[in-house]
């Protein structure tokens, strides 16, 4: 089952038909501990939608949860992050942080600061080395339980890290700096290790970037992650935690101001933003 926000309220999809919900608050709905049972039981007295696209009429899946991620949960990102920090000797930071017990957690973003579906992203002004990082991101609830699953896109501006390790805020958290949506998929189970995860970059028509990676390749496990986070921590309204990338485009790769990205996780469908460069 899969749960969208939209301008009209809550929509469900449900066995490929769409039906929009009674009148819900979003924060309540989404922090549910039995919400597979109140979507189930909504859907009945819910109107039937003939007309509805994801990457148009839904919204990001967010009301006023915080988005936090992890970092360095993949091989393929220790490796990158080891190669940009080496000059400014913080390479030997991440390698450490991939083999630890406590996984890098970190605040990604407010509400405000999150695109949803077809949406604009940012690349910073002062940043001339940006990529986009696809991760399947957890809905917790305010109770630490994982209660759904969407897709995130963990905008990164790699000079800025590489800098130094400490400026990892200012290359992660700023205006428009992260993607979710288009749905929350909504299931007790947690999502087979073989799913995967594919982003494709477009620009001026033309595919420049594709990869793909798997959650075999997750080194941590996504409960491990929300028990790290939720240690001397809160979330009234639930949060968003993006697990970590295992896709990284090249050294020689960055963004570009109307690049088109596309993020897909099979059972959740395909997350598309555009890119334009902050003029804040």
């Amino acid at each position: 089952m899969k749960l969208y926000k939209t301008e009209n309220g809550p929509v469900i999809e449900h066995r490929s038909e769409f039906y929009q919900l009674p009148e819900t608050d979003w924060d309540v709905l989404i922090n549910r501990s039995d919400i597979e049972i109140v979507l189930t039981s909504l859907t009945r007295r819910a109107i039937r939608l003939y007309r509805f696209s994801p990457e148009t009429d839904a919204l990001a899946p967010i009301g006023n949860q915080e988005v936090w991620a992890a970092g360095v949960t993949y091989y393929r990102s220790r490796a990158a992050r080891m190669e940009e920090s080496k000059s400014a000797g913080g390479g030997d930071f991440y390698d450490r942080v991939y083999s630890a017990a406590r996984p890098e957690l970190f605040f990604k973003a407010t509400p405000h600061r999150v695109a949803g579906p077809g949406q604009n992203l940012r690349i910073r002004r002062d940043s001339k080395w940006n990529v986009p990082e696809p991760e399947l991101a957890l809905l917790v609830n305010s109770l630490g339980q994982i209660i759904g699953y969407t897709i995130g896109n963990d905008m990164s501006s790699r000079d800025i890290e590489g800098e130094n390790p400490l400026y990892l805020p200012q290359a992660k958290v700023y205006a428009q700096c992260c993607g979710l949506g288009p749905a929350i998929l909504v299931c007790e189970q947690p999502l087979d290790p073989a799913t995967g995860i594919e982003i494709e970059i477009i620009r001026d028509g033309a595919t420049v970037f594709h990869g793909h990676t798997d959650l075999t390749n997750l080194k941590r496990r996504p409960q491990e992650l929300v028990e790290y986070l939720f240690r001397d921590n809160v979330f009234p309204y639930g949060c968003f935690l993006l697990t970590g990338t295992g896709v990284v485009p090249p050294d020689d790769f960055t963004l570009a101001v109307e690049d088109e990205v596309r993020i897909t996780i099979e059972p959740i469908g395909t997350l598309v933003n555009y890119v334009t460069q902050s003029e804040i």
